[in-house]
């Protein structure tokens, strides 16, 4: 019999559209985006913009990636369509221009506003 922790699966679908292209990339634990689960294991979040939230980005991890035992080979959307309000950190201006072929369904919601927008004359 096995005895172990209950663990409860909480993904959100951040895919807006069944088309999509992926490709294979490896991950490890040194990625930025890595958390501990309550089981100890060092995951990477499903929807984590990869290999990092800014101007370098490629893609977003599809699947949740087990990083515990070493590097892992992960799928990464590279085009289709998103919603990024649904991805566990919502996309920088940066990451969304150079994810040319990742399209944000909610990208109007997803731009901030620049604070100190409204100025008093002097």
């Amino acid at each position: 019999m096995y005895v172990g922790k209950k663990v409860t699966a909480k993904e959100i679908n951040f895919l807006a559209s069944s088309k999509f292209t992926s490709f294979s990339t490896m991950v490890d634990d040194t990625n930025t985006a890595v958390v501990t689960d309550e089981l100890g294991h060092k995951v990477i979040p499903a929807g984590t913009i990869l290999p990092t939230n800014d101007a370098k980005a490629k893609g977003v991890l599809l699947n949740e990636a087990d990083v515990n035992e070493g590097p892992q080979m992960v799928g990464m959307l590279v085009e289709g369509w998103l919603y990024g309000q649904r991805l566990p950190v919502a996309p920088s201006a940066a990451a969304m221009t150079a994810m040319t072929a990742v399209h944000f369904k909610d990208a109007d919601s997803l731009a901030t506003p620049t604070s100190g927008s409204t100025s008093s004359a002097s």
